[in-house]
C-alpha cells in the first residue's frame, strides 16, 4: 500500500497527559510527511483538554477511564463511574470503514470499532510493552486481562526504556539536540497526590526552589520556596529543560522526556497501578531513578544529594514510526526495531546494569508477529 492517499484514524487515551504528549510527537511527524490523520480522544471531559491545536479538528468520546483517590487506583469507583452503555453506543456509532488503518494509543472506542468493522489496527503504546516478557511488579491476572482487552488491536508495538530482546521500540519523545542550561530548581508533577500533602513535603527543604504543577491549581502563586503552577504545557516544558531534577509519579512519558534531557528522577508510583510499579522498578534496575513508596522526606533528601546518572540519547522515534506506517509494510517490524535501538545511547551506568540483556540483541521473532488480542 502506498502512502499517497492513505487515510488514518489515530485514537488516543486522554486520561493521562502522557498519551497526549506522545500523540503530539506523532502528529508532528505525520504532518511533516503530509499524511492525512484524524485524531480521536477519550477518557476525560471535553473542557479538560488543553493545548490541542496540533490535532486539528479532533473528535472526543467519553470512553473508559481509571479513577484515582489519595494516590491510589480505586477499582470500585473505576467500575461504578464508567458508563458501559454509553461506551457500547460510541463503539457502534463510530464508522471507521473509510480509513486504511486505525492507530491506537490505548484508546478503547476506536480500537473496538476497528475490531468490529475488521479494519487493520496498530497499537502504539507503553501498555503494549507489557504484552511481552519484560520485568513487572504487582501484575495480577486481572491486570493482564485489562491490557489485552481494554483497547484490542490486530498488531501491537510497545514502547519502553529498553527492548529486553522483544519487539519493543524506544520512547517517543520530543527531538532535543542537547540539554539546555539548567538551574538548581526541581520540577514536581504529582497529579494523583493531594496538593496540600505535596506542599507540606516540599516546604521542608527551604534551600531548594520547587516548581509544582498540579491539576488542583487554578492560578499561579508562590508558597514559601515553592512556585505553585497551573497546568500549562509551554511553561511546564520550559521548567523541565531548566531544572536539575524531576519528582513525579511512575508514568512513562515524563520520565522518558526527563532522561532524554539528562535530569535525575525521584518517582512515587501510584499504588494499585502495576504499570507504574513496574516502571519504577525498571528504572531503578537500570540505574536511572530513585523511588519512594509515600511522600517521604528522607527519600527526598537522599535524592537531592545524589548524582545524576547521565543522559539517555533517544532518536526521533515518531518520525521513524510515521514513515513505517505510511509505507504500508506493516508485517515488517524488524528493520524499524534495529535502526531505532542502534541510535539509543545510554550512560555507562545503564550499560553495566543491563549487560545481561545485551547477550542477544535480536528481537524475539515470535513476539514480533501480528496477533489478535
Amino acid at each position: 500500500m502506498k502512502n499517497q492517499g492513505m487515510k488514518i484514524l489515530y485514537g488516543v487515551q486522554g486520561t493521562g497527559n502522557g498519551h497526549i504528549s506522545r500523540a503530539r510527537e506523532m502528529a508532528r511527524a505525520f504532518s511533516a510527511l503530509g499524511a492525512d490523520v484524524d485524531f480521536l480522544f477519550s477518557g476525560r471531559p471535553d473542557n479538560r483538554y488543553f493545548d490541542m491545536d496540533c490535532f486539528g479538528d479532533f473528535q472526543t468520546r467519553r470512553g473508559l477511564t481509571f479513577v484515582t483517590e489519595n494516590g491510589e487506583v480505586s477499582r470500585w469507583k473505576t467500575l461504578t463511574s464508567n458508563q458501559l452503555g454509553t461506551f457500547v453506543r460510541d463503539v457502534s456509532n463510530l464508522d471507521v470503514s473509510g480509513y486504511d488503518v486505525v492507530l491506537n494509543d490505548f484508546e478503547p472506542v476506536s480500537a473496538w470499532a476497528a475490531k468490529k468493522q475488521k479494519v487493520h489496527s496498530i497499537g502504539i503504546s507503553h501498555q503494549n510493552a507489557f504484552l511481552h516478557d519484560i520485568p513487572t511488579q504487582g501484575q495480577t491476572w486481572f491486570d493482564s486481562m485489562v491490557i489485552r482487552g481494554f483497547a484490542p488491536t490486530v498488531q501491537q508495538l510497545g514502547v519502553h526504556w529498553f527492548h529486553f530482546n522483544q519487539m519493543i521500540l524506544p520512547p517517543i519523545v520530543p527531538v532535543t539536540e542537547a540539554p539546555r542550561a539548567k538551574d538548581r530548581s526541581v520540577l514536581v508533577y504529582l497529579p494523583f497526590e493531594s496538593l496540600p500533602a505535596v506542599l507540606d513535603l516540599l516546604t521542608r527543604f527551604t534551600q531548594i526552589h520547587f516548581y509544582c504543577y498540579h491539576p488542583e491549581v487554578s492560578e499561579d502563586s508562590e508558597y514559601n520556596n515553592v512556585s505553585v503552577r497551573r497546568l500549562n504545557r509551554e511553561s511546564f516544558h520550559h521548567r523541565l529543560h531548566q531544572c536539575c531534577g524531576v519528582i513525579a509519579n511512575g508514568g512513562f512519558e515524563l520520565p522518558s522526556e526527563a532522561m532524554n534531557l539528562g535530569k535525575k528522577l525521584l518517582l512515587k508510583p501510584l499504588h494499585g497501578q502495576y504499570e507504574q510499579l513496574s516502571n519504577v522498578m525498571t528504572l531503578e534496575m537500570m540505574g536511572l531513578a530513585n523511588s519512594m513508596s509515600y511522600l517521604d522526606p528522607a527519600a527526598v533528601r537522599n535524592w537531592l544529594d545524589s548524582i545524576p546518572a547521565g543522559r539517555v540519547n533517544i532518536p526521533d522515534v515518531a518520525k521513524a514510526v510515521a514513515s513505517w506506517v505510511l509505507s504500508g509494510e506493516w508485517h515488517n517490524c524488524d528493520e524499524l526495531w534495529q535502526q531505532l535501538w542502534d541510535k539509543v545511547e545510554y550512560p555507562e551506568v545503564v550499560e553495566e546494569a543491563m549487560i545481561e540483556w545485551y547477550t542477544n540483541a535480536e528481537p524475539n521473532r515470535y513476539k514480533s508477529s501480528i496477533t489478535s488480542v
